[in-house]
């Protein structure tokens, strides 16, 4: 057979070391030897010898998403093989994360990563009641980590000269060493006047970096993630 499908664009290669790669912008491919995680139901193809296991967040990683609904649900990959990642073909990015960087994230946005980062959910500070419930995955260690997100996002600088208030719903996460609150752009008049529904963002102070997806999540999207 013949056509444009048969491309190299869309051939896949063999994967020439371990580790994890941008097969394309929707997709992720992942050379297992040995062990990595991915979130649950991302795996969209394999070949090779393979395991596949749910993998349990312990007691308080649990507890924390049944209240919040913003856990991770993990898988682990063992073995010798290859296997590509991928969400509801949102566009994929590899963070490299070095010892003594922390990166927080939303758990949404995570589609694998590397079994030498350490993954932990806490609380977003200053978020309070108020904020949702804000709880987001925190990863450090040395590894790459394999993020989605719905349309290329952006990457602002954050600097204590210019902090950064991003809508809760649509930041992917940001830097180690960035204080959070949450912060009122309106007034309790202005809300019930009918304002832009923008009245709570969290802000971001310090130095370093906030990733933010080019749109919101919609209520029946927060429901499904």
């Amino acid at each position: 057979m013949k056509g444009d499908l048969f491309s190299s664009e869309h051939m896949v290669q063999p994967a020439t070391a371990p580790g994890m790669t941008v097969e394309n912008a929707k997709c992720i491919k992942y050379a297992v030897n040995g062990e990595m995680l991915a979130r649950q139901g991302a795996m969209i193809a394999y070949r090779g010898n393979l395991q596949f296991e749910r993998k349990g967040q312990g007691v308080g990683g649990m507890l924390k998403r049944a209240v919040t609904g913003e856990g991770l649900p993990l898988m682990a990959v063992r073995g010798q093989g290859e296997a590509w990642f991928a969400h509801e073909a949102q566009n994929c990015f590899v963070v490299e994360i070095d010892p003594g960087d922390e990166f927080t994230v939303n758990g949404r946005n995570v589609l694998c990563f590397d079994a030498s980062l350490s993954y932990a959910i806490k609380t977003v500070k200053g978020s309070g009641i108020a904020g949702g419930g804000l709880f987001n995955s925190v990863f450090t260690g040395q590894g790459k980590l394999g993020l989605v997100c719905e349309g290329n996002p952006l990457v602002i600088p954050v600097s204590q000269q210019y902090p950064v208030f991003v809508d809760t719903d649509a930041v992917v996460g940001w830097s180690a060493h960035l204080q959070t609150s949450l912060h009122r752009s309106q007034s309790i008049g202005s809300m019930l006047r009918g304002g832009s529904g923008e009245a709570v963002q969290l802000m971001l102070q310090g130095e370093g970096f906030v990733v933010v997806r080019p749109s919101e999540v919609t209520p029946q999207k927060a429901q499904q993630h």
